[in-house]
């Protein structure tokens, strides 16, 4: 199984500057309580990892989450019925590609430094598992940017877009895939086993799934917690740990290939709290950490790579 380090680097500010997201992430925060109010609830109290009963992790705007004691995933503890968290989706991603959202003023840097890699990603794995042609399956819900690099990149025999929401309902057809898509997708939809298991009918025998996601185990995540301004619904109402992505995917008849973390960020993200806010809490080593040299920070950030440790991880499944 491959683990996947990079040398790749770039500035928070180009994809995510803290200062930025502020009013992006009030907005979520605002429309998701909205959302909730529409009931009637679902309390997430049991783990989808052995059944086991959640502990209370905290707060991030007045919305409780909860903790898998078994693999350390995080979820938000309530949500609404399924149609009310598709329309939720649907109105967050709207206002992602609008004028209105930081995304808009970075477009050419987050395509240059978030998705031409993992559009790279795909291909040179496809050609690893020496799939030519390949039918592939975005799931997401639009808008995304990520469909036109895929259409324009040529490569494919057939570029699909499926709304992940309606793709847990099952109520729409597709023809079979070699390949899918699912960029931090299992990070935002009500039911993440659920949509694996639909969109394991729809590939082919061998068929490859790409998945991006935060995870809850990554350092920056780890030392923040509910202080981490990152996580937040609905974008993060599901935050797995490393170990809960990789038993998510098996559990659902999948190959691991690649369990990677090969995130840039968790130190900058971690400094760029501790300048936001001087008074947040951090250990002494921690500390040191964040205000290291330049050397000594590439050499940490390669160890979180290294070890599975950073809190960006993408991962490669095959079905079996």
């Amino acid at each position: 199984m491959l683990s996947v380090q990079t040398s790749k680097t770039f500035p928070l500010s180009s994809v995510k500057p803290l200062g930025s997201i502020r009013e992006y992430r009030s907005f979520c925060l605002e429309v998701t309580r909205e959302a909730l109010a529409q009931g009637p609830l679902q309390k997430r109290t049991r783990s989808p990892f052995g059944n086991a009963v959640m502990e209370h992790f905290g707060e991030v705007g007045g919305l409780t989450y909860c903790r898998c004691p078994i693999t350390g995933s995080l979820f938000l503890e309530q949500l609404p019925p399924a149609e009310i968290w598709s329309r939720l989706l649907k109105q967050v991603a709207q206002r992602r590609s609008s004028s209105q959202s930081f995304h808009s003023s970075l477009v050419g840097s987050r395509t240059d430094n978030v998705y031409v890699p993992k559009l790279d990603w795909v291909i040179d794995f496809l050609k690893m598992q020496d799939h030519d042609r390949t039918r592939i399956l975005e799931v997401v819900t639009p808008p995304s940017s990520f469909t036109r690099l895929l259409t324009d990149s040529g490569v494919f025999e057939r570029v699909s877009t499926v709304d992940e929401m309606s793709l847990i309902s099952a109520d729409i057809a597709l023809e079979a895939m070699e390949a899918a898509v699912l960029l931090e997708s299992l990070d935002r939809v009500c039911e993440p086993r659920l949509l694996l298991e639909q969109l394991r009918r729809w590939l082919v025998p061998g068929g490859l799934v790409f998945i991006s996601a935060v995870v809850s185990s990554g350092f920056d995540v780890a030392v923040l917690g509910t202080r981490d301004l990152y996580l937040y619904p609905p974008d993060r109402a599901n935050c797995f740990s490393l170990k809960g992505l990789r038993s998510l995917l098996e559990d659902q008849g999948f190959e691991l290939l690649e369990v990677s973390t090969p995130g840039v960020l968790d130190l900058e993200v971690v400094n760029a709290h501790a300048k936001d806010d001087p008074k947040l809490a951090l250990s002494d080593f921690e500390r040191q950490l964040v205000k290291s040299d330049a050397q000594t920070s590439e050499a940490f950030q390669s160890f979180l790579q290294q070890s599975g440790l950073s809190s960006f991880a993408r991962v490669v499944g095959k079905k079996k």
